[in-house]
């Protein structure tokens, strides 16, 4: 407990010392503060996942209800005090590169040391090499609070949390000791260095070459572009993970390899070379997220050191590419709260018309607009899908924790598989949704939401990135439907299914009998459509491509559905007990029944839509697309 207990310490005395850092909230001026939604997050991790019983029969016999409520309390305080404000400041200051070094925005680097001096980077890594060992899915409630308080400023260290667990399981042990250890204590950040100016998301095009040296090393040539945080004024070192290819290298994916390439040479003594071996040439200038670095990396001769055998480059990232896309999840979710507790405030006490249904705040010339059916439709998708994915995300994190403490590779292996289903449902409806939440919380404020200084488009503009950074919509929706469903011959998506159906028959004849009907014929759909396509693949195979994104959202709305449905059984079997806080569950309970009513049935749509024949989109002519 000893060493949890000075995380929990530090991290109050830090809380304080933040006030000073910043000074007057800069958050005034955009009229909204971040409050981390601590009652919902305990809500489904202790009462809907049990999460004190999975962790405990996974060993973790430190990560007890009062540790827990202490880490997250004290996340809370550092995500609200030190990083919201900073908020609007990165958004306005935006990142420069002045002489080769990029510098962020004011309060940025102070806020990291506090992070760094609490232990936060090591939260969930391992003791070994100097990390509290807590579980991935307490990182991830983490990563939820600082991304929804600051994206931009949580971008840093997220990212090198994907480093440090591609070092965790492909590095060397000698590679754990010299870097590992230092991207665990906070002092050295990482990134993922992939996207080239010819090639994103199909790798195999990579050109960076790495040439083998004497000594061991290698000298990696090339340039990368959209490399996020790949250069600040944080830390003295910053560990670069590069896709590269050796000379002979087969071509495509098959040919390439994955090395390690600090940005500043580590020496046998530990001191780093006074030259830098990696240097940042571009800063990117973007629609959002402005806080953090969007660089082009240039490597000339750059030294690097070979992660694992040559030629499995890809499949090693993949790594550090499922933990980006899992954290890019975080980002849909972390947007809905952002919109909500933007748009809620304001839909309170913003005053415009009177109700339909007569006057509702007669000592005021107007009622306010949250009486409106339009305002409150707005604001219950935010809320469902909020809520609705917060617990699909808790589960997933939960299903990574089997994964990291699998007793061998088959178990590994096994639920890698379990959670490569969710994956990219995660990434890819949970950011298209967060796109939504956004537009519709910009939308509560009307005109007011369009100017930059009310705070709400600034939401909008730093998350339409998550829907295409880490793989498109489109890719997600390729990567389920082509790789997870179809070549897998729905073994994954038959055992979930079977996982729905056993809660749906459990809940039949009790209060959420109707929910559980409703998504009972769901399950059936998913798998009617999954064979539909499957055998109009065998004729036509462009069916894949065109049903895909339709394939996601529908499979991302009924998953959904199911964890609004353990919900509200939950909350049923709260309110029986008669807790002291009863109307918490019964606004589950009704933000649950929107949820079936008004949300699900756009499957429906999508179910329609994916098994139609692929020749109206395929078959136009590249010309006939416009006309003069």
């Amino acid at each position: 407990m000893g060493k949890h207990f000075f995380l929990l310490v530090m991290l109050k005395n830090t809380s304080v010392l933040a006030r000073g850092v910043v000074g007057a909230r800069a958050v005034a001026s955009r009229g909204m503060a971040y409050k981390a939604p601590l009652t919902d997050m305990n809500f489904v991790l202790n009462e809907v996942m049990d999460a004190p019983k999975h962790w405990k029969k996974l060993g973790y016999e430190e990560c007890t209800p009062d540790l827990v409520e202490g880490v997250l309390a004290e996340c809370a305080k550092f995500s609200e005090e030190q990083l919201d404000p900073l908020l609007a400041v990165g958004d306005k200051e935006g990142c420069k590169l002045v002489d080769g070094n990029v510098k962020t925005p004011t309060g940025f680097k102070e806020a990291y040391k506090s992070y760094m001096e609490g232990g936060w980077q090591g939260l969930s890594a391992p003791a070994e090499y100097g990390g509290q060992n807590l579980p991935l899915s307490l990182g991830l409630i983490k990563a939820e609070m600082i991304g929804t308080a600051n994206w931009s400023w949580g971008m840093y260290p997220g990212l090198s949390i994907g480093c440090m667990n591609t070092l965790i399981l492909h590095g060397s042990e000698e590679q754990k000791q010299k870097y590992l250890t230092k991207l665990i204590e906070g002092t050295w950040t990482g990134t993922m260095c992939l996207t080239e100016p010819q090639c994103g998301s199909d790798l195999g095009l990579v050109t960076t070459k790495a040439i083998a040296q004497d000594d061991g090393t290698y000298k990696l040539s090339g340039t990368k572009i959209f490399i996020s945080c790949g250069d600040h004024d944080w830390t003295e070192n910053i560990v670069h993970i590069v896709l590269a290819r050796l000379p002979g290298a087969p071509e495509g994916t098959k040919g390439i390899s994955l090395f390690l390439v600090p940005k500043f040479i580590v020496n046998d003594d530990g001191s780093l070379s006074a030259n830098k071996n990696v240097d940042c040439t571009r800063l990117e200038n973007k629609m959002g997220i402005h806080g953090s670095a969007t660089c082009e990396m240039t490597f000339d001769n750059s030294v690097g050191y070979m992660i694992g055998k040559e030629n499995t480059g890809l499949k090693q990232m993949f790594t550090f590419m499922n933990t980006a896309r899992l954290g890019t999840a975080v980002q849909g979710v972390a947007t809905c709260e952002q919109a909500l507790q933007g748009a809620l405030p304001y839909a309170r006490e913003r005053i415009s018309m009177r109700a339909v249904t007569g006057t509702k705040s007669a000592d005021k010339p107007a009622d306010p607009i949250i009486v409106h059916g339009d305002v409150r439709r707005n604001l219950l998708i935010i809320k469902s899908i909020l809520e609705g994915g917060r617990a699909f995300l808790y589960f997933s994190a939960m299903k990574g924790d089997k994964m990291l403490l699998a007793k061998n590779e088959e178990e590994a292996k096994k639920f890698d598989r379990e959670l490569g289903l969710f994956t990219p449902i995660l990434k890819g409806f949970l950011t298209e949704l967060g796109c939504e939440a956004a537009s519709l919380g910009m939308q509560v404020w009307g005109g007011h939401g369009f100017i930059q200084e009310n705070g709400m488009e600034q939401i909008y503009r730093d998350t339409r990135i998550a829907t295409m950074y880490e793989g498109t919509t489109g890719i997600q929706a390729l990567d389920l439907l082509a790789r997870k469903v179809l070549m897998d011959k729905g073994k994954e998506l038959n055992k979930f299914i079977s996982e729905i159906r056993s809660t749906c028959f459990q809940t039949l004849n009790g209060d959420t009998s109707k929910q559980s009907w409703k998504l009972l014929k769901y399950t059936f759909q998913w798998q009617l459509c999954s064979a539909q396509i499957a055998f109009k693949a065998y004729m036509n195979k462009d069916i894949v491509q065109t049903a895909a994104t339709d394939y996601l959202m529908f499979s991302g709305y009924v998953t959904t559905a199911y964890f609004w449905l353990r919900m509200m059984d939950t909350s049923y079997k709260a309110l029986a007990k008669k807790p002291s806080n009863p109307e918490f569950y019964k606004a589950k309970i009704q933000t649950g029944e929107f949820y079936f009513n008004r949300v699900l049935p756009r499957a429906s749509m999508h179910a329609r839509t994916m098994t139609v024949n692929p020749s109206d989109i395929m078959n136009m002519k590249e010309e006939s697309f416009w006309h003069e």
